[in-house]
C-alpha cells in the first residue's frame, strides 16, 4: 500500500503518524492526528484532570488504576499498579516482542493480515487501513510549488531497538508499544515530548550524498496518483507483514450472544456508507445515554470531536434509506445475525451545523483513505455548501478536509510518459505514425522529446493533464505487433537544483531475484531513498531510470540482482550512455542470483543474506572505484564443408557482450539443461540452494558423456593457433570467479602467464576434460588446464555446440566465433576493506546522529 501525501508545504508542523498540521476542523472544534499520534505537548499530571475530553489530541483519556503489567506510549516505560490514564479510543495489548505496531489502533500486528505504505514507515492492519492519514513523504514538488527548506517528517513507532533520543541520549524504542519518534528521511530518533525541541530543517543524514533531494524533483501528478508516479507495481500494494507469503488472517470480530448485556450496533458514516452497506460495529450497554452512543460510533471512526457537537438518529431499513437492491442482497443475512441482538437497525450519524464563520478561499483538499483529492473551488461557489456536500457523504471525511490559499498562476503544464514495447529500429516520423494510428495522440499537445530506438522506446511530452491520462491508461491496454506496451509517469530531475556535490545512486531492483528478498530489498530503498530513484527492473527494465538521470552531471548506480540483471543493465547503459550527461556511472551490485560470480569478486558477497538496506547504502558510499574490462562476443554462423573451409551464411552475425566468461562444451551443456529445467517449472526455482541442487543433478546425468572438444574446435589467440589438448570444455574468463565462487585459473604462479585483473585486457583460456574436473575445481581440489592469454580471439567450430555467456545458453550453429575489447571500461564499484564497524555495523548510531554533528564531521 503507498499512503498519499497531503498538499502542504515540507514546513508545516507534523504531529506523530499522521502529518498534519494544528488547525481547526471545518466544524469548529479543534482537531489533531490520527489514532496513532502522539502527543506534541507535555501531558498534563495524573491528579489534574480525572477524564481529559475526546477533543485533547483525539484520546479521551480515563483516569484508571492499572492492574496489569502494561507500558507507557508516551515514554515506554513499564508500569503497573499506578494510577494512570486509559484512552477508551486505544487498546493496551500484552507485551510482545515484535516491533511493529498499527499506527492507527496502536495494536500489535503479529498474526494479522496488515499492510505498510511502500515509501514510508507506516504499518496497518488492513481494516484500519481507511482511517489511515495520508501523511506520507514529500518527495518531490508538483507542478509550480517550490521549497526551499524541507522539515524532518516525523513518523511515530516501529523504531529499530536501542535507538536513542538525539536529545536526551536516553533509550526512545519499544518492542511493546508505538512510542518513540524518527524522521523518515534523515534517521534521528527522539522521544514524543523532546522531538519538538528539535531544529526544523532536516539535512537528510548520513545517505544525504547519495539521496536524490526532493527540491530537485519536479512532478506534474494532478492527474496520477503516487502509486503511478512511484511506479509501484499493483502485485507490490498489498504486503502482509511477518509472512510476506501469507500468513494468519486477523481474528474476526467475536459476535455476541443473545443472552450477553450489550447489544450491536451497525454504524454508517454518511448517505455513501449507506448506500454501498459498508459499517463498523460497536458493542454498547443495553442501558446507556445517547451520548455515550454518539462517543462510542465517534471513536469507531476515529473522529476526534466532542460528541455534543453531534446528535444521533435512528433509521430502519422501512424508512428508505436503503435501496431495493440492497435490501435485496443484504436485508436477510442481516436480519438473521442480529434480529435477537439489537432493537435499533441503523445508525447513521448527522453533524450539527457548522457555527463557525468560514472565510472563502480557492481550493480544498478532501484527505480522505486511500487517496487525497483535491478540488478547486469555482468562483462563485460557497464554502459553506461544499462543507455540507462532503459531510452528507462522510462525517470522517468532512473531518479531513482542509482548505489554503493558494495564488492563481497560468503555469505550463509539461507531463512527461514514457512509452516501451514498441517496434525497433524506427526513425520518429514511423514512430509518431504508430502511436497516432494506435493511440490517437493529438499532435499540438504531445511532442516526441527522445527516441530509444535501440530500445523500442520514446518519451512524449504532454502539455494536457486530461490527454496525459489518456495516453497513460490507453497505453497501458494496447498491444503492438503482439507486444503489450509499457508506460511510466517520468519525473523531471532539475540539475540547477541539486545539491552540490553530491552524486545520486540510481537503484535497479529485480524482484524476481533471489525468492522474496527482491521485493524485501525494494521496499527497504524506497523507504531509505526517494522514491523517485528507485526502479524496479520488471517495469519497462533499465531504461526508465537512465532517462529520469539523463541530465544528472554526476552519479552512481545500485543493481539489485543476480549476473545476468547486472549484464542487462551494462548492455542498456553502453547502448544510450551517449545520451547521458554521465556516461560513466561507477555500479555497485546487491548479489540476488544463484552463481554471482562478478559480486564475489567486488567483495559484494555470495549472495544477500538480508542485511539492513541502511548498511547496503553506507557500504556503497564508502566504495572504491575500480575499471572492469568488457567484451564484445560475434557469432558468425556458416555452412561448413567437410575439409572445414566455409561455404556462405548459415544464418545473420550475432553479437553479444560478456562481462564474466564464455564457454564452449561441457560448462554450456549443463547451463543449458538447468536453463530447460527452469522453464518447465519457473515456481520451484527461488532459491539459491535449490538451483545449485538442480545443477548437482544435471551434472551427475552428464558423467559418461564423451564430446572430443578439441577435435571440433580451432582456436587462434593473438593471431597465434593455439593447440588444444584432450578436453570438453573451453572457457574464457574476465573475471577470477566461475561457477559460483570457483577459481578456474588458479592461484600458482606460472611464468608464462601474468596474474589475471579484472582490467588488465586480456581474458584468460582455460580448458576441463569433464564434469568430474569441473566438480574438483569447484570444490577447491583442483584447477583448470591453463591454454592462454590474450586480448583478440578468434575460434572456428566445425560442428553445432552448445555455448553460455554469462549464464546465458543456447546451442550455436558451426561457423566464426570472434572476441574483442568492446570499447572504454565500465566503472565498478569495490566494496571497501577498510570500512570501519563503527560506521556501518550499527544502524542506531549511523542514524542518530544529530544534523550538526553531520556537518561537522564532514
Amino acid at each position: 500500500m503507498a499512503d498519499s501525501g497531503r498538499a502542504k508545504p515540507p514546513g508545516a508542523a507534523e504531529s506523530p503518524g499522521s502529518g498534519r498540521r494544528r488547525g481547526e476542523s471545518p466544524g469548529g472544534s479543534s482537531f489533531s492526528s490520527s489514532p496513532g499520534s502522539g502527543r506534541r505537548k507535555a501531558p498534563q499530571s495524573p491528579g489534574s484532570r480525572s477524564k481529559q475530553p475526546a477533543s485533547n489530541l483525539g484520546h479521551s483519556l480515563r483516569r484508571v488504576t492499572l492492574t496489569k503489567p502494561t507500558f507507557c506510549h508516551h515514554c515506554s516505560d513499564f508500569i503497573w499498579g499506578l494510577v494512570g490514564y486509559l484512552c477508551e479510543a486505544h487498546c493496551f495489548g500484552p507485551a510482545s516482542q515484535k516491533k511493529r505496531f498499527c499506527c492507527v489502533c496502536r495494536k500489535n500486528l503479529e498474526g494479522t493480515a496488515a499492510l505498510r505504505c511502500e515509501v514510508c514507515e507506516l504499518h496497518v492492519h488492513s481494516d484500519c487501513a481507511p482511517f489511515s492519514c495520508s501523511d506520507c513523504r514529500l518527495c518531490h514538488q508538483d507542478g509550480g510549488q517550490e521549497y526551499d527548506m524541507y522539515h524532518h517528517h516525523w513518523r511515530e513507532g516501529n523504531i529499530a531497538s536501542g535507538a536513542r533520543c538525539e536529545i536526551c541520549r536516553r533509550a526512545c524504542s519499544s518492542s511493546d508499544v508505538l512510542s518513540g519518534m524518527r524522521c523518515e528521511w534523515c534517521g534521528i530518533t527522539a522521544h514524543a515530548s523532546c522531538y519538538v525541541i528539535i531544529p526544523p530543517e532536516c539535512s537528510l543524514g548520513r545517505l544525504r550524498s547519495m539521496i536524490l533531494h526532493p527540491s530537485s524533483v519536479r512532478v506534474c501528478s494532478r492527474n496520477f496518483s503516487k502509486m503511478h508516479c512511484y511506479r509501484i507495481s499493483e502485485s507490490s500494494q498489498q504486503c502482509e507483514l511477518g509472512n510476506p507469503g501469507g500468513g494468519e488472517k486477523r481474528p474476526p470480530r467475536k459476535t455476541p450472544t443473545a443472552t450477553e448485556w450489550k447489544q450491536t450496533l451497525k454504524v454508517f458514516d454518511g448517505d455513501d456508507a449507506v448506500k454501498r452497506n459498508q459499517f463498523r460495529l460497536v458493542s454498547i450497554p443495553r442501558i446507556t445515554k445517547n451520548e455515550e452512543v454518539v462517543e462510542a460510533a465517534l471513536r469507531a471512526f476515529y473522529i476526534p470531536d466532542e460528541p455534543q457537537d453531534y446528535e444521533l438518529q435512528i433509521h430502519t431499513q422501512q424508512q428508505g434509506l436503503l435501496t431495493d437492491d440492497i435490501i435485496n442482497r443484504n436485508g436477510f443475512a442481516f436480519i438473521a445475525v442480529f434480529k435477537n441482538l439489537i432493537r435499533k437497525s441503523l445508525l447513521l450519524l448527522i453533524g450539527v451545523s457548522v457555527k463557525k464563520k468560514v472565510c472563502r478561499v480557492c481550493t480544498l483538499i478532501v484527505c480522505g483513505c486511500p487517496a487525497v483529492q483535491r478540488q478547486v473551488l469555482a468562483g462563485q461557489e460557497l464554502l459553506l455548501e461544499k462543507l455540507r456536500e462532503i459531510r452528507k457523504i462522510s462525517l470522517r471525511q468532512m473531518n479531513q478536509t482542509r482548505f489554503y490559499v493558494v495564488e492563481n498562476q497560468n503555469r505550463v503544464v509539461q507531463v512527461e510518459l514514457l512509452l516501451g514495447g514498441l517496434p525497433q529500429n524506427l526513425n520518429t516520423e514511423e514512430y509518431t505514425q504508430l502511436l497516432q494510428q494506435h493511440l490517437e495522440i493529438k499532435s499540438h499537445l504531445v511532442t516526441i522529446s527522445q527516441v530509444y530506438a535501440g530500445q523500442g522506446a520514446v518519451a512524449l511530452q504532454i502539455s494536457c493533464f486530461s490527454e496525459a491520462e489518456r495516453i497513460y491508461m490507453l497505453a497501458r491496454d494496447t498491444s503492438i505487433n503482439g507486444k503489450q506496451l509499457t508506460c511510466l509517469v517520468i519525473p523531471e530531475i532539475m540539475k540547477s537544483k541539486l545539491i552540490q556535490g553530491c552524486s545520486p545512486l540510481l537503484v535497479f531492483v529485480n524482484p524476481k531475484s533471489g525468492g522474496l528478498k527482491g521485493r524485501e530489498i525494494l521496499y527497504g530503498f524506497r523507504k531509505l531513498l526517494n522514491p523517485h530513484q528507485v526502479f524496479e527492473l520488471t517495469s519497462g527494465g533499465p531504461l526508465p531510470g537512465l532517462h529520469t538521470f539523463r541530465e544528472v552531471p554526476h552519479f552512481r548506480m545500485l543493481v539489485c540482482g543476480g549476473d545476468g540483471t547486472v549484464g542487462w543493465v551494462l548492455g542498456v547503459l553502453e547502448a544510450i550512455r551517449h545520451k547521458l550527461s554521465c556516461p560513466e556511472p561507477a555500479i555497485s551490485i546487491v548479489p540476488l542470483g544463484t552463481g554471482n560470480d562478478l559480486a564475489r569478486v567486488l567483495r559484494w558477497g555470495a549472495g544477500y543474506s538480508g542485511d539492513d538496506p541502511y548498511n547496503v547504502l553506507v557500504s556503497v558510499s564508502e566504495a572504491d572505484e575500480v575499471e572492469m574490462d568488457r567484451w564484445t562476443i560475434l557469432f558468425d554462423a556458416q555452412e561448413m564443408n567437410e575439409d572445414g573451409t566455409q561455404n556462405g551464411f548459415l544464418e545473420p552475425p550475432k553479437i553479444v557482450q560478456m562481462n564474466n566468461y564464455f564457454g564452449l562444451g561441457i560448462d554450456a551443456e549443463l547451463s543449458l539443461d538447468f536453463h530447460h529445467a527452469r522453464e518447465e517449472e519457473p515456481g520451484k526455482f527461488n532459491s539459491r540452494f535449490h538451483n545449485k541442487g538442480v545443477y548437482v543433478k544435471v551434472g551427475l546425468q552428464k558423467l559418461s558423456h564423451t564430446r572430443n572438444l578439441h577435435k571440433d574446435l580451432k582456436l587462434e589467440v593473438d593471431k597465434q593457433d593455439i593447440e588444444l589438448p584432450s578436453i570438453e570444455g573451453l572457457i574464457f574468463l574476465n573475471i577470477p570467479s566461475w561457477g559460483s565462487g570457483a577459481d578456474l585459473w588458479g592461484s600458482d604462479s606460472d611464468s608464462r602467464f601474468e596474474k589475471p585483473r579484472i582490467d588488465d585486457g586480456m581474458l584468460e583460456v582455460v580448458g576441463v576434460t569433464g564434469v568430474v574436473h569441473m566438480g574438483q575445481v569447484q570444490s577447491g581440489l583442483r584447477s583448470g588446464i591453463r591454454i592462454a592469454q590474450g586480448s583478440y580471439i578468434r575460434i572456428t567450430v566445425t560442428k553445432p555446440i552448445p555455448v553460455q555467456v554469462d549464464g546465458e545458453p543456447w546451442i550455436q550453429a558451426p561457423g566464426q566465433i570472434i572476441i574483442s575489447a568492446a570499447g572504454p571500461k565500465v566503472h565498478m564499484l569495490k566494496k571497501s576493506k577498510t570500512k570501519q564497524k563503527k560506521q556501518s555495523g550499527s544502524v542506531k548510531e549511523g542514524r542518530s546522529e544529530s544534523p550538526a554533528r553531520e556537518d561537522g564531521a564532514n
